[in-house]
């Protein structure tokens, strides 16, 4: 009697090419935030910059992911659910790790990455619900409602930046006020405004 397939190698069985550009922008996720991590550790500025560099390096799977579905006709729930999952954590979990290494470390600012993530997290599964509404019934989304969440990719780059001058930890931009029982780094206003633009319903952007 023939046996039955493990589990696990049916469902790879059923990814497509595009899927696995899609894991690999998770891997690249998972990736900065373990090098935030170090750099916590470590205070060594390679992890630091090799945490930001893996912010374009998603960036570019994500774009590739999209490109080769298109391409080959192989839309599919899964690598839709995939693809916002990588997100999540790529575009969202990854840069508030690496802000909070860089110093973003009061309450106020905590409570800044935290709002910018549950945003981030929010358009995602906006998109998900509307997207075959926004598409007009074909297969491409023709705007996107709010910014994208890859845009964060900027605010990898301004704290890259900043470290590149030696302006993290205390030498942050902006300094640091104590305001009420918390301390609240300016620099953390930039996650808030990005996550109200992600979840804004008269921001649209077409998508190309």
């Amino acid at each position: 009697m023939q046996r039955a397939a493990p589990r696990h190698f049916s469902m790879l069985r059923g990814f497509h090419l595009a899927d696995f550009f899609t894991l690999g922008n998770a891997a690249c996720g998972v990736g900065a935030v373990f090098f935030a991590m170090a750099f916590m550790a470590s205070e060594a500025l390679f992890h630091f910059f090799a945490a930001a560099a893996l912010a374009p390096a998603a960036f570019a799977f994500d774009v590739l992911d999209g490109r080769i579905a298109r391409a080959r006709h192989q839309h599919s729930p899964l690598g839709r659910e995939l693809d916002s999952l990588s997100d999540v954590i790529s575009f969202g979990v990854a840069p508030a790790a690496l802000a909070f290494a860089a110093g973003l470390q009061g309450g106020w600012d905590v409570a800044a990455l935290i709002y910018f993530v549950c945003c981030g997290v929010s358009r995602l599964a906006r998109y998900n619900v509307t997207a075959e509404q926004l598409s007009g019934g074909g297969d491409k989304v023709k705007y996107f409602e709010g910014t994208p969440i890859p845009t964060s990719v900027v605010l990898t780059g301004v704290l890259a930046y900043a470290a590149w001058q030696g302006r993290i930890g205390d030498a942050l931009y902006g300094g640091a006020f104590d305001l009420g029982p918390w301390q609240l780094h300016p620099l953390a206003l930039l996650f808030v405004l990005s996550g109200s633009l992600m979840i804004s319903s008269t921001v649209r952007i077409p998508k190309l």
